[in-house]
């Protein structure tokens, strides 16, 4: 029996899953690693802890499972987007890397309008400038931290520097590279005209390959670390969203996902490269060559409840904090929640905008607040779904995935508010998967990504949205998308007083 590892590199966990050619979860292991906020919006990791995390994982997942390493024919990556890390003429480290929810670039968004044009930008990336992506990441390093940058050769993303430390090799792939504000996401291809409008160097972007491409194998110092093979097939991966679509089977005209985990996704597979949201949901490159999709973030989703639970019910489980909101009503009592913890990136690209509980009062109980918090994540990824469909696209089902995939009660919350049918799947190990469909692909298991899904993915429930739900949260949603516009300009007068 042969096997493929996929990596899912996450932002507080690294986990890998090894799987056999029947589709078969074999064994799985994960790590944590730390998070760093040394200023109120600044969120950053030592890629060092990736490195050393994943080779931990490695090394349990082999032996827990009693598979041979020679019988690991290839492994693959999934990983967190938008992240910077720069490396130096030797490819030594500079700094830390920036992560996605790290909110310190307003001004180089802006100046990137300034230098490039709103218009101009969306028509090449398709996305708007945006603190969370790299290119404003580099442009702050540049303005702050000018020695840095001066030694800058090249610049990558996180799953692809582990990649670089497990093979020696330097590359990007085209779902990960979408999220840079560098890639000409129709052409498949750097920006030299971006590039040149904000002064950065083109040679500081890596080749670009396809996510299922081999691009080298396990080097003698990994190998040592980890007891992979040196003939290990290593593959690019793909963005952790890309992976997440294609680890549900999102791979073809119509397909739909819900992936909730720290950040909230709605993705929505496309086949054209010429759609226009006008920067309202991301346009990305999909891990599936020739392929894209659109996609919405809540970027405080199960980040909410976390910080929920953390705070308010610290020796609770999350079963047991959720065992009781089928207790509470719709609505939560009169109380609504909004999960702009960290600001917010779709539909408002708002980094000051803050978190808020409206309706509070003195008989609400904590069981009312968890219903309300899982509303409001909720509220909020059916924005970017009424993005979707208010652009011609018909939503008939969704994959959930992720955190909100693993409570009944959630599921059936989100076929309400969504107003269409939910889909649960049978076995659900996310980007995960995603990345070790890519590597079986890449392998010559199958003859398409379609194939392997077939074997690989199964639901085994539904959801349907209960009509007289549907009425009442249609209600509620349209109250929740009032309380940003009322606490907007709150937000800002009250970031004065933050941690700074």
């Amino acid at each position: 029996m042969k096997y493929i590892i996929g990596i899912d590199l996450g932002t507080s966990a690294v986990k890998t899953v090894l799987v056999n050619t029947k589709g078969e979860i074999c064994a799985e292991a994960s790590k944590n690693y730390s998070l760093l906020h040394e200023k109120t919006g600044y969120s950053e990791q030592n890629p060092e802890e990736w490195i050393q995390q994943t080779a931990s994982a490695l090394n349990e997942l082999i032996s827990k499972s009693d598979v041979r390493p020679e019988d690991i024919e290839g492994i693959s990556y999934s990983g967190q987007m938008h992240g910077l890390v720069l490396l130096d003429k030797n490819h030594n480290l500079l700094r830390h890397a920036i992560l996605w929810n790290d909110t310190r670039t307003t001004a180089q968004c802006h100046q990137l309008y300034e230098m490039i044009g709103e218009k101009r930008l969306l028509e090449i990336t398709k996305n708007q400038a945006l603190e969370g992506f790299t290119l404003p990441k580099l442009l702050w390093v540049k303005e702050h931290e000018p020695e840095i940058f001066d030694q800058a050769a090249v610049f990558m993303l996180p799953k692809d520097y582990l990649r670089f430390k497990m093979t020696g090799l330097i590359h990007s792939e085209y779902s990960d590279a979408a999220g840079t504000l560098l890639l000409n996401v129709s052409e498949k291809k750097w920006s030299e005209e971006i590039c040149q409008l904000v002064g950065i160097d083109i040679s500081m972007c890596p080749s670009l390959v396809e996510s299922s491409e081999c691009v080298g194998t396990i080097n003698e110092e990994f190998s040592q670390k980890t007891g992979l093979t040196l003939s290990t097939k290593v593959f690019a991966g793909g963005a952790d969203n890309a992976c997440g679509a294609i680890g549900a089977g999102i791979l073809s005209s119509g397909e739909t996902l819900c992936s909730i985990g720290t950040s909230g996704v709605v993705l929505s597979y496309e086949e054209r490269n010429d759609r226009d949201f006008a920067g309202k949901v991301h346009y990305f490159n999909h891990g599936k060559e020739n392929a894209f999709y659109t996609m919405g973030v809540t970027l405080s989703a199960g980040h909410s409840l976390s910080w929920f639970r953390d705070n308010f019910a610290e020796n609770e489980s999350f079963e047991e904090l959720l065992a009781d909101i089928n207790n509470v009503p719709i609505g939560s009592n009169g109380l609504l929640f909004t999960p702009y913890l960290v600001g917010e990136r779709t539909p408002h690209a708002d980094a000051t905008i803050r978190g808020s509980f409206i309706g509070m009062d003195a008989s609400h109980k904590k069981r009312d607040f968890t219903r309300a918090v899982i509303e409001g994540i909720t509220f909020s990824l059916n924005e970017s779904i009424e993005i979707i469909r208010e652009n011609g696209k018909e939503i008939t089902s969704i994959v959930s995935i992720g955190g909100g995939a693993k409570n009944d009660s959630w599921l059936q919350i989100q076929a309400d508010v969504f107003n269409t049918k939910i889909i649960k799947l049978s076995t659900e190990q996310g980007p995960a998967l995603g990345a070790a469909m890519l590597a079986a692909y890449g392998c010559g298991w199958y003859n398409s990504l379609e194939e392997c899904a077939d074997l690989f993915i199964s639901s085994s429930k539904t959801y349907q949205p209960k009509l007289e739900n549907v009425q009442v949260y249609k209600q509620l949603y349209a109250l929740y998308k009032e309380v940003y516009y009322q606490t907007k300009d709150l937000s800002k007068k009250l970031n004065q007083f933050s941690r700074k």
